[in-house]
């Protein structure tokens, strides 16, 4: 169970959490900018994990198709539906795999029995309301089934959200409240904690620029955030803790920034202090911490890609494809 989680181990907010891999987002948009953003404003289906008030009726029967590639074996896929819900309302249903690989089973003397696999599938209902012209609510349900090789379990949780949008000054705010929830069926006799957080979320563009920047704050729940400096290999001094108040502060935001020229192109690109803090090692990629994501639109078909290096060993790529069904029925 902890080889299987240890692959989306970048993404939690400290080592006394499981089920991590629901901050895994399911977006190329959001994963080129950063990989967690509540407030980016888009007509993409795939967004809409990050922050429920994202999404709304102009998603009216939109499906959005995922996959990632995560480092090892690991590969994620899924699917989301969405349709309006009368005239100021959304609703949403979708499901994922995440899918680990094989693994080597051993008994209790180390020896080698075979193979096994191990996975979780989240299944999630999203629900959202226009509560005023330019703030919107929003509630994501999760159920989450996990097998890791002879052991289950399976959990719930809820997201809650609210959006801010003024599109007269392309002025995003959002608040999410994350991962609220727990295990309704243990592994063990141990009982394993759910990612519980708090993000805030401010995008916007200026003037005529064909640039948006956002600022993510997350993992609110907790400030202390240390890590420890490793060096670039040629000392063999101890590793030294770092927690100071500025690397606790920059490990809790994520700075983005988009080029967006048109309403049907966009590239963007994110830093994660916290990603690149946590892969903090000699042998770490110049590049870990950024992220890179483009996506092209038509009035039929949305595609998008994004890809990373977080370290030397690990690649991880993501690809989106989302439909307008309206369109091809009329």
């Amino acid at each position: 169970m902890a080889i299987a989680t240890a692959s989306i181990g970048a993404w939690a907010a400290d080592g006394s959490t499981a089920y991590n891999f629901l901050d895994v987002t399911t977006s190329t948009h959001i994963y080129g900018l950063g990989g967690v953003n509540i407030s980016t404003v888009a007509d993409d289906i795939n967004i809409t994990d990050q922050n429920p008030a994202l999404l709304g009726p102009e998603m009216d029967n939109q499906l959005g198709l995922n996959y990632m590639y995560y480092m090892g074996e690991s590969n994620f896929a899924g699917v989301k539906f969405a349709s309006q819900a009368h005239e100021h309302g959304a609703w949403a249903v979708g499901i994922r795999y995440f899918g680990y690989g094989k693994m080597q089973s051993a008994d209790a003397d180390g020896t080698i029995t075979g193979t096994f696999s191990a996975h979780d599938i989240a299944f999630n209902a999203t629900y959202s309301h226009d509560i005023t012209d330019y703030l919107r609510g929003g509630i994501n349900i999760k159920a989450v089934y996990s097998a890791y090789e002879q052991y289950s379990a399976l959990a719930l949780a809820t997201d809650l959200g609210v959006n801010y949008y003024n599109p007269d000054n392309d002025l995003s705010l959002s608040a999410v409240v994350a991962n609220l929830g727990g295990q309704v069926k243990r592994f063990n006799e141990s009982y394993d904690r759910l990612p519980i957080d708090v993000r805030l979320g401010w995008t916007q563009s200026f003037g005529s620029l064909p640039f948006r920047f956002s600022v993510t704050a997350w993992n609110l729940t907790k400030w202390s955030l240390p890590y420890y400096e490793t060096g670039d290999g040629t000392s063999h001094e101890a590793p030294k803790l770092k927690e100071s108040f500025s690397t606790n502060l920059f490990r809790h935001l994520i700075f983005a920034a988009d080029f967006v020229p048109s309403e049907r192109f966009h590239i963007g690109i994110g830093y994660n202090y916290k990603t690149r803090t946590d892969m903090k090692t000699y042998s770490r990629n110049f590049l870990s911490g950024f992220s890179l994501g483009a996506g092209l639109n038509t009035s039929k078909m949305g595609f998008g890609v994004a890809l990373s290096q977080h370290h030397v060993g690990g690649l991880t790529f993501m690809f989106n494809l989302t439909a307008n069904i309206n369109e091809f029925i009329q």
